[in-house]
């Protein structure tokens, strides 16, 4: 349960923003603002989609920093009265509702910031999901680095050793002697290579970035939805309480995630399955098959890399203008026109100081950063407003209609 991995983790005061005030649309302003959400899904090329604790309330699961989240009923002494363990959970609606769109080809990645394992168990492949906090159906080797899917959930938080030897050489690997470790990462650890760098990858070439049930303030998983902005694609955000990434958003939809995803299967045409235990590979009693091998392809990382090469075109900096203009000579020129041309964002996310940092139940803002205007922020195109809304479908069912 929830409220036991966070009693595993290390302390720490700066949890973020606890507690905020949930809202909800009102019946027609969910249906048209799902419609329109159906509608971009259906049109996008690359859809990505973030994920978050608030995905996972449906099966039993505390949220950590809703009304009645585990860390703020921690932060007023008290512990959550509803919870269930991991091994009981089942993946939800919105769960399977999203291996759907992949089966479908609607959506082609999701990046998770939930250690439940219920995308795993929904049967998503590996090559279709980021974990970037971990899993607690997943042990990974300390020596070659394989992650291997569990038949039961771990009870340690932290990379802490379970005490067993690699699987890689039952699975048809070379043999290996390493230990097996969790992989839930603890407040000090740094985010997974693969699982962040595909993240990375996939949040910049997206032409649209939904976000589901998360307030966006861990990061730096909770700015990756920012790449989708930077390079001019749109961003959804589905939640109850506000988030940090609000005013950046083209789309807002304020209500509970499993009846918005009713609706925007029902308006696509896609039926959500039930769970199905036979596809859930933690109930794989053979754990020497090579569906238990949850390992990242390092073959996705090229194919992205190279996808993103041919989709996102570097972004120029706004040219500043001087009281006076400096001679320069061809090769100065020269270098300046190659600094102009290169990325302004490293793969690996090590630092993030160009965003907020969340300090206790504040938002410091950082200073802003020439990278800021990089940000696509077309105000105009926001879709907050019912009217506005409105406004979109009707020039969209114009749009298929000429077609």
């Amino acid at each position: 349960m929830s409220c036991s991995y966070a009693d595993g983790l290390s302390p720490y005061q700066n949890k973020g923003i606890l507690g905020l005030e949930e809202k909800y649309e009102s019946g027609e302003t969910l249906r048209i603002k799902c419609g329109l959400l159906a509608d971009w899904i259906k049109s996008s090329r690359h859809v990505v989609v973030h994920t978050g604790a608030g995905i996972s309330t449906a099966a039993g699961i505390p949220d950590f920093r809703g009304p009645t989240g585990v860390w703020t009923l921690e932060q007023k002494g008290l512990k959550p009265e509803k919870s269930i363990s991991f091994d009981d959970a089942v993946p939800t609606k919105t769960h399977m509702a999203l291996k759907t769109l992949i089966d479908n080809q609607k959506v082609k990645f999701i990046i998770s910031q939930n250690i439940d394992g219920l995308h795993l168990r929904s049967g998503i492949s590996r090559q279709n999901l980021a974990e970037l906090h971990g899993n607690m159906f997943v042990e990974q080797c300390d020596k070659c680095g394989r992650q291997f899917i569990r038949n039961f959930a771990t009870t340690s938080v932290g990379k802490k050793s379970l005490d067993t030897v690699c699987r890689s050489e039952s699975i048809g690997g070379r043999p290996c002697r390493g230990k097996l470790h969790d992989t839930i990462l603890d407040w000090e650890h740094n985010l997974p290579d693969n699982d962040l760098a595909l993240s990375d990858l996939h949040s910049s070439v997206a032409d649209l970035s939904i976000c589901l049930g998360t307030t966006l303030q861990i990061i730096p998983s909770g700015n990756l939805p920012l790449y989708t902005k930077k390079y001019g694609g749109r961003l959804v955000i589905c939640n109850l309480q506000p988030t940090k990434h609000d005013k950046k958003a083209d789309l807002i939809i304020n209500g509970n995630v499993e009846e918005i995803m009713t609706n925007v299967m029902k308006k696509i045409g896609l039926e959500i399955p039930g769970y199905n235990s036979e596809n859930d590979p933690t109930r794989d009693p053979d754990t020497s098959s090579i569906i238990m091998d949850w390992t990242v392809p390092t073959s996705r990382i090229k194919e992205m890399k190279v996808l993103y090469k041919k989709v996102c075109k570097p972004t120029k900096r706004k040219r500043k203008t001087f009281m006076y203009e400096r001679d320069r000579d061809d090769d100065d020129k020269n270098v300046l026109n190659k600094k102009n041309k290169t990325r302004k964002q490293s793969l690996p996310i090590k630092a993030e100081n160009n965003y907020p940092n969340i300090v206790g139940d504040k938002i410091d803002k950082a200073d802003k950063t020439d990278d800021d205007d990089d940000i696509v922020e077309n105000k105009t195109s926001k879709i907050n407003n019912i009217d506005n809304v409105k406004n979109e479908m009707v020039k969209i069912e114009e749009e298929n209609s000429n077609d």
